[in-house]
């Protein structure tokens, strides 16, 4: 990304000295493809929906075993994302991202683990940002063509989940194909193992609760 001023030049250089210090992840190279129109407009219509990223119930129950869920994931989260607020935050949105993609939170939070190790300017050797590590060709793809916008919390789980979403469809319910292609891996099983791995350290089982 090119800098433009002081500011933006001193921000480029915290986020290389960011990435060269981070332990290196498993990010890969996503692999820009051709899309069919509508796959193209349901991406991008998906990506540029404004409403916050915050949870909607239908019933007591349901908010019920969100909170549980909440406050199970906050509990290991905590050594991550230290700072309360964030990991509110950073929670919220994962959970909204997620279920709204179709997905389960505990496995966008193992692929989180597995991609950038929860560092919000994780950058890759193949120039993957973000929490969900997401190539920037799909800003132009998809999106405003603004790559800076991969390092805002929602933009990047929003990407990323979206793709994936997208990535497990192509491939039928495949998710371990789906996976590799997430990571420009496709039929390689080392990344797909590493996610549902690190899925495994996220899952959760809800007790059961009672509506008032």
């Amino acid at each position: 990304m090119a800098g433009q001023g002081g500011a933006r030049a001193l921000f480029g250089s915290a986020l290389l000295v960011v990435a060269l210090a981070s332990t290196s992840a498993h990010a890969g190279n996503q692999k820009e493809e051709a899309l069919a129109d509508s796959v193209r407009l349901a991406l991008s219509n998906a990506i540029n929906d404004a409403r916050p990223p915050k949870p909607v119930f239908r019933d007591e129950a349901g908010r019920l075993r969100y909170q549980q869920w909440f406050n199970e994931m906050s509990g290991r989260l905590k050594k991550r994302i230290p700072d309360e607020f964030s990991r509110t935050e950073f929670l919220e949105a994962a959970w909204y991202e997620a279920t709204r993609a179709g997905l389960d939170p505990g496995l966008v939070l193992g692929l989180i683990q597995v991609e950038s190790a929860y560092r919000k300017y994780a950058v890759s050797i193949a120039g993957a940002r973000g929490y969900m590590q997401v190539m920037p060709f799909w800003t132009k793809v998809i999106g405003d063509s603004d790559r800076r916008k991969l390092f805002h919390m929602q933009t990047n789980l929003r990407y990323g989940c979206s793709i994936l979403r997208m990535y497990i469809d192509m491939e039928r319910g495949n998710l371990y194909l789906a996976l590799g292609r997430y990571n420009g891996s496709r039929g390689k099983p080392q990344y797909p193992n590493a996610v549902l791995s690190a899925w495994k350290k996220w899952e959760f089982t809800p007790t059961a609760v009672a509506a008032r």
